[in-house]
Formats: structure tokens, C-alpha cells, sequence
């Protein structure tokens, strides 16, 4: 409703933003820097933070990058399920044939990191989000999955993303194994106060203005509403750019922050 009377080309909270256009801030930035690193490596990373922090696009903004004949990404979003379940799915990633027992699937996942790195040097990327959901015993398995020729080599760099109760998960001592190994262990912190009017800045030049829709009093009253989440932060903002626009207003006022409220669940 908002774009015709703002006069934008495009919704500017779409979540199909491309990912050269996150916005860097300055722990999105740190975050990049921490998971070159980690790539540099091939190692274990632990990358957490609050619901709709931004972790995954992130990530997906970093891979996005790495060139198709050196790196071979497999992303597992669902990790609720069993050891089979997991492996079946990074079979798939793979393009491997789907065993029907346990031990077979290990194997022959493993054969497959090992033939991609010593003959087709290929770098395997596993990517597990939600990862907060895993079982006790399929944080073992993963941890598996990662020793080569006896724990000598890092072949398959995995990178474990979730909430921040899996940091908690895994200062467990049950998980003392896996947490030693963890080379990258990173806490994606929220945008800051002064970041937010930046934040809103580039997402409406990308969607075709360079006029400053929101008030100064509207964008304290969002990162108060929001903690300066960004994908709180972009739904109050959604919102309130229809509430500004239902009243044909010019630019969105604290007044409009605060009809737009009931929005958020």
C-alpha cells in the first residue's frame, strides 16, 4: 500500500535482498571476517545470536562468494530430526545414493569428503542451522564427521548455526569433545542505536528513495520496540510505513510506530 505513496520501486523489507546488499554493520562485518577465517581453516565455527539477528544471511552472504570449483556447500536447515535423518540429508547435498543403514551412510559421506579434497580438490562446507535443535547424539555424529586420518586433517568444515542456548548446549560436558574442537565461536550481537537510521537509510535507497522517511522520535521508538533486530526491526518499520501511509503523511512519526505495535506478535 506504502510504495505507490512514498513512491518506492520495491517493498523495502523484502527477504529477498540480494546478498551484496546487507547491510554491514559492525558486527555483520565482524562476523565476515571471523568466517573467512574459519574457511581459511576448514574448521568447526559456533555462530550464535537472538532470533532474527541476521546469522543465516550473513552466512549466505559469505558463501555466496566462494567459487563452485573449490568449495561444495551443503546447507541443513532441518536439524530436528534423527543421525539418519541428518546424514540422509547431507547425502542428498552430496548427490550421493541414500543407504539404507546408519554405518552405510557414514561411510560412504566420509568417502566423499575424503575423494572431493584429495582428488578433485574440492573443500567440503557443511552448514547445520537451527542447530539449537540437535540431538545429544547427532552433535556426536557431527563431531565424527569432521575427523580425518586420525583427527590429522580437517577435510569438512562445518559450521554449526543457532540460538544462543546452543552455547549453552555445548559448554555441556557431555560435548567437551566437539567444544574443544571449535576454532570460530561467535555471538552475532544486534544492531546498535545509531546503526538503525543507517539500517533504514540503505533499504529505502535500495528500493528507490533517498528521502528520510522516518522521523528522529520513529526511529528511537523503533529500536526501543525492537532491540535493533533486523528482522523485528523491518516488519514494526513495514508496518508503520502504512500507518504513515493510511494517513497520508509525509514521513512516519513515533505516532505511527506505535499504531503499528499490535503487529508484532
Amino acid at each position: 500500500m506504502y510504495r505507490k505513496h512514498f513512491g518506492l520501486t520495491k517493498n523495502p523489507f523484502d527477504k529477498d535482498l540480494a546478498p551484496q546488499d546487507f547491510f554491514a554493520s559492525a558486527a555483520a562485518r565482524e562476523l565476515e571476517v571471523r568466517l573467512n577465517y574459519l574457511l581459511e581453516l576448514h574448521g568447526i565455527g559456533l555462530i550464535t545470536g537472538d532470533v532474527g539477528c541476521g546469522k543465516t544471511s550473513i552466512c549466505r552472504k559469505v558463501v555466496s562468494v566462494l567459487h563452485a570449483g573449490i568449495w561444495r556447500v551443503c546447507y541443513v536447515p532441518n536439524s530436528t530430526g534423527s543421525v539418519m535423518d541428518l546424514y540422509k540429508s547431507i547425502a542428498w547435498e552430496l548427490g550421493l545414493r541414500t543407504e539404507r543403514n546408519r554405518a552405510g551412510l557414514y561411510r560412504a559421506i566420509r568417502d566423499e569428503v575424503t575423494r572431493l579434497c584429495r582428488e578433485s580438490k574440492i573443500s567440503p562446507l557443511l552448514i547445520v542451522d537451527e542447530a539449537q535443535h540437535l540431538r545429544a547424539d547427532v552433535i556426536e555424529d557431527l563431531r565424527l564427521l569432521t575427523n580425518y586420518d586420525m583427527d590429522s586433517k580437517n577435510h569438512l568444515c562445518l559450521i554449526l548455526i543457532g540460538q544462543t542456548e546452543l552455547r549453552r548446549r555445548l559448554s555441556l560436558s557431555v560435548h567437551e569433545a566437539l567444544a574443544q574442537r571449535i576454532v570460530v565461536c561467535h555471538h552475532l550481537a544486534a544492531l546498535v542505536r545509531e546503526e538503525v537510521p543507517l539500517y533504514l537509510t540503505h533499504l529505502l535507497r535500495l528500493a528507490g528513495t533517498e528521502l528520510p522517511l522516518f522521523e528522529p522520535p520513529a526511529l528511537e521508538a523503533l529500536f526501543q520496540a525492537t532491540s535493533g533486530l533486523p528482522r523485528k526491526l523491518n516488519l514494526l518499520a513495514h508496518h508503520a510505513l502504512n500507518a504513515a501511509a493510511l494517513c497520508r503523511a509525509k514521513s512516519v512519526a513515533a505516532d505511527h510506530i506505535q499504531a503499528a505495535m499490535p503487529e508484532l506478535c
